[in-house]
């Protein structure tokens, strides 16, 4: 894959400002979408639509759209020379994989039931996750530079806890989502218990705190790219699933909000 590289891009300057580019186009990527999504809400689960295309089984979609998130950079860590040898580099690159392997390999083979995913959406978030997936394990994996104190500095040290935090609302709330209703079991059911006792998106915050801490250890533009686009997605689902929520159940706790406990 070196060659291949080394095939489209002339020096590695060049590589890392195609890499700095692609993060800036995913910063306009959020703004588009954030204006998007004033008026359309992310078209899967409760709102897919067949306007976006025939509907794609829930498991597979799952399933393949995130596959390339971890074999892509799975390709570029066993076939490209690195600076996975140090330290903050590999930590890193760990929290990255330990989500997508939970993610791809994982949560799609968990899911009961799940509403088809129209086309459009898979496809879209098939690019979106080779895209994602390497532009942050081939910056991480060659070009990142970290000083040799990086691990004990307070953002490395404050983004590892948001990021593990998040990750384990993420699994909390999706485990709790699995098991609302029993076999034969069919509708929606107003979720409990986790962080559902103060927000309605749980797993939607998980993901947001965890990615936001994944920037913050990183301390890039790739990371902080990743982590505004994930919020940008995630945080206008949460505040649709709060409204559809309040509408569909009379009795849907008044004191929960849809996205930051007590706040929004």
């Amino acid at each position: 894959m070196d060659a291949l590289l080394s095939l489209l891009f002339s020096s590695e300057e060049e590589e890392l400002y195609m890499l700095d580019r692609m993060a800036y186009l995913m910063f306009l990527m959020a703004a588009c979408t954030f204006i998007t999504l004033l008026f359309e809400n992310v078209p899967y689960g409760r709102y897919a639509t067949s306007k976006y295309g025939f509907p794609v089984n829930a498991r597979f979609a799952w399933f393949v759209q995130e596959l390339p998130a971890l074999l892509l950079p799975l390709c570029l860590l066993l076939w490209t020379s690195s600076k996975t040898s140090l330290l903050p580099n590999q930590l890193l690159i760990a929290m990255y994989f330990l989500h997508y392997v939970q993610r791809a390999c994982i949560y799609p083979f968990l899911i009961r039931g799940g509403k088809p995913t129209p086309f459009a959406s898979f496809a879209l978030a098939f690019v979106f996750c080779c895209y994602n997936g390497f532009m942050q394990i081939r910056y991480l994996s060659h070009y990142a530079e970290y000083p040799a104190y990086w691990v004990t500095h307070p953002c490395f040290l404050i983004g590892s806890v948001l990021w593990f935090v998040g990750w384990f609302i993420n699994v909390q709330s999706d485990h709790i989502l699995r098991n609302l209703r029993k076999p034969g079991e069919t509708g929606y059911k107003v979720p409990k218990g986790g962080m559902f006792e103060y927000v309605s998106g749980a797993n939607f915050l998980g993901e947001i705190t965890e990615w936001a801490g994944f920037a913050l250890a990183g301390h890039s533009v790739h990371s902080a790219a990743f982590a505004i686009f994930t919020a940008v997605v995630l945080a206008s689902r949460a505040v649709a699933h709060h409204k559809w929520y309040l509408a569909k159940f009379e009795d849907y706790p008044k004191s929960r909000k849809a996205l930051i406990p007590f706040l929004f």
